[in-house]
C-alpha cells in the first residue's frame, strides 16, 4: 500500500474489538471498512479454525509493530505514534524503539488526552502529521477508540497507513510487562493482563468474555445446521 501510494488502515482485533462491535455502530462500521482486520487474540483464531478457517494464525499487534518496526529501519520509512498514556510514556518509547531499531525514523508523535479532541486540536494533530511526513501512523489510543479514530481520520490523512496496536505502545514502552509465550499460544494472557491491570481490565474482561463465549456458540451451532442442510 505504501509504494502503491493507497491509503487504508489495519486493526488488529481482540475479543474487546469484536464483541464493541457488536453493541456500537459506528464501531461496527469502523471495524468493517478496515483495509485488513485481523485476529490478534488466540480466541479469535480458534473461532475461526472452528468455523473452517483451517489456516488461520494470530497476528500479535505488537510483534507486528516490531517486525515493521525492522522494515521501516532498513528501508527508510518514516513513522508517526499516535497514542500512549502521556508525553512521558511516549517518548520512553520513541527511546526504546530507537535503540532497539537504529537509524529508525520516527518522524513525530502526539499523545492524546482522555477526552475527545476539539476541532481545533483535531486540526492540530492533522496538520502535525501531514508535516511530519509519515507514511505510517501507529495508533495506540485502545480498541475501540483507535479503530473509530481510523475511521474519522482515514479520509483527512495522506500517510498511506494507519495501524491499530492497542496495548503495543505500553509494552514496547516497558510500562507493562507482556504475558509468557506460552499464556499467549494458550489463550491465557487475558488472565496475565487482568491480575497486572485488575482494575483497569476487569470490567471489560468480565463482560465480554462471557458473550463472545455465548455469541460464538450460537454461531457454530447455526453453522453446523447450514452444513449438514447443503446438498453433497
Amino acid at each position: 500500500m505504501i509504494d502503491a501510494g493507497a491509503r487504508g488502515y489495519v486493526t488488529a482485533a481482540a475479543v474487546n474489538l469484536v464483541m464493541s462491535a457488536q453493541e456500537q455502530p459506528r464501531t461496527l462500521e469502523a471495524v468493517l471498512d478496515a483495509t485488513l482486520a485481523v485476529p490478534d487474540g488466540m480466541p479469535l483464531v480458534w473461532a475461526l479454525r472452528a468455523l473452517g478457517n483451517r489456516h488461520a494464525t494470530r497476528v500479535y499487534g505488537p510483534d507486528l509493530m516490531l517486525r515493521f518496526c525492522a522494515h521501516a529501519a532498513a528501508k527508510g520509512v518514516p513513522m508517526y505514534l499516535y497514542g500512549g498514556r502521556d508525553e512521558a510514556a511516549l517518548e520512553l518509547l520513541h527511546t526504546s524503539l530507537r535503540e532497539r531499531f537504529p537509524g529508525l525514523p520516527i518522524a513525530g508523535g502526539f499523545s492524546p488526552p482522555f477526552r475527545a479532541l476539539t476541532p481545533a486540536e483535531e486540526l492540530q494533530v492533522i496538520a502535525d502529521i501531514e508535516a511530519s511526513g509519515a507514511q505510517v501512523v501507529w495508533v495506540g489510543i485502545g480498541q475501540p477508540k483507535q479503530e473509530r479514530w481510523m475511521h474519522d481520520m482515514r479520509p483527512r490523512l495522506k500517510a498511506p497507513l494507519l495501524v491499530g496496536v492497542g496495548a503495543a505502545f505500553d509494552f514496547h514502552a516497558g510500562l507493562v510487562a507482556q504475558a509468557p509465550g506460552w499464556m499467549q499460544r494458550n489463550g491465557l494472557e487475558w488472565i496475565y493482563r487482568l491480575a497486572r491491570e485488575p482494575r483497569r481490565l476487569w470490567r471489560r474482561y468480565a463482560r465480554y468474555n462471557p458473550r463472545f463465549v455465548a455469541a460464538f456458540a450460537r454461531q457454530y451451532a447455526r453453522e453446523r445446521r447450514l452444513r449438514r442442510r447443503a446438498p453433497g
